[in-house]
């Protein structure tokens, strides 16, 4: 009977493992094993590859870009995603007319599909009849003919910038009320000493917000870069990453070697999934998320 009761808790956690096994650990070992196959273009395997589908990777002319840019995503939207966020926080933390009204026109963005708002974005930059084109327009921005200057998405210096506004018009609504959870359980007393002791309010947010804020600040900043990192609708409806690789992250990189070289797309999905662990790693080291609040 003791034995049975030992293994009890295995049948709460043990589906909960099975999952993890299935869904998350076989799929990264069969990636990792692929990555070293030589497969057809029809998914044939044909044979061990050894380390030949990572040398042809690391000697694609464009991969170095691939990867300073898809950092550079990452960092950009991550950054801009969290200090809107933080301000939006702040302001639906407080009452106001219309509050409940606001906090539920916030999660339009999120509620809607990603790819959806990818499209519509994409149809509104539309250098003939986007409507972002047309407010240009007539604010004399462009002349009627457009040009060049009318296609933002068809050059690099003006495709990533709306890129990037698009994945934080996204990412705001979930890492908002994240923080807004976070803000919650903040305890009033503790701003009532601070109020008490005579601190500003510039103080008050540099030394107690945002310090007891951090457990939520944490988790939403990985689940950020998770997602933004790994993401791929946003670029691919809109650009496709072109013109050539311009606007291609590593995600994008890799579907496009899917049609060329199965073997090669996978070694292209190890390093994504390295770059995934080491950004998070640093960021873990960086927030010192296991130390406790003073």
């Amino acid at each position: 009977m003791r034995r049975l009761r030992a293994l009890e808790p295995l049948a709460w956690i043990g589906p909960a493992v099975v999952l993890i096994v299935v869904v998350v650990l076989w799929p990264v070992v069969e990636m990792i094993r692929s990555s070293f196959l030589k497969i057809s273009r029809v998914g044939v395997v044909r044979g061990w590859n050894g380390f030949d589908n990572y040398e042809k990777l690391f000697a694609e002319k464009d991969f170095a870009d691939i990867m300073v840019r898809s950092v550079i995503w990452v960092v950009a939207v991550v950054v801009l995603t969290v200090v809107i966020s933080l301000a939006l926080a702040q302001l639906f933390n407080r009452r106001f007319p219309g509050r409940k009204i606001a906090r539920w026109a916030l999660i339009a963005p999120w509620a809607a599909s990603v790819l959806m708002t990818a499209i519509v974005f994409r149809w509104m930059l539309d250098p003939e009849v986007g409507v972002i084109n047309q407010i240009r327009l007539k604010l004399g921005l462009i002349d009627a003919l457009g040009g060049a200057s009318a296609d933002q998405l068809g050059d690099a210096s003006t495709a990533m910038p709306w890129l990037v506004f698009v994945a934080v018009f996204v990412s705001i609504p979930f890492t908002t009320y994240a923080l807004l959870a976070g803000l919650a359980t903040i305890p009033a007393d503790v701003y009532e000493a601070a109020k008490m002791d005579g601190a500003s309010k510039a103080r008050t947010y540099w030394s107690i917000t945002l310090p007891l804020l951090r457990p939520a600040l944490t988790v939403a900043v990985l689940i950020n870069m998770m997602n933004v990192f790994n993401s791929f609708p946003i670029i691919w409806a809109m650009t496709h990453g072109q013109p050539g690789y311009s606007t291609a992250t590593s995600t994008i990189f890799m579907f496009i070697l899917k049609s060329s070289d199965i073997g090669e797309s996978a070694a292209m999905s190890v390093v994504n999934f390295g770059m995934v662990l080491v950004i998070t790693a640093v960021f873990l080291k960086i927030s010192r998320w296991n130390r406790a609040v003073a």
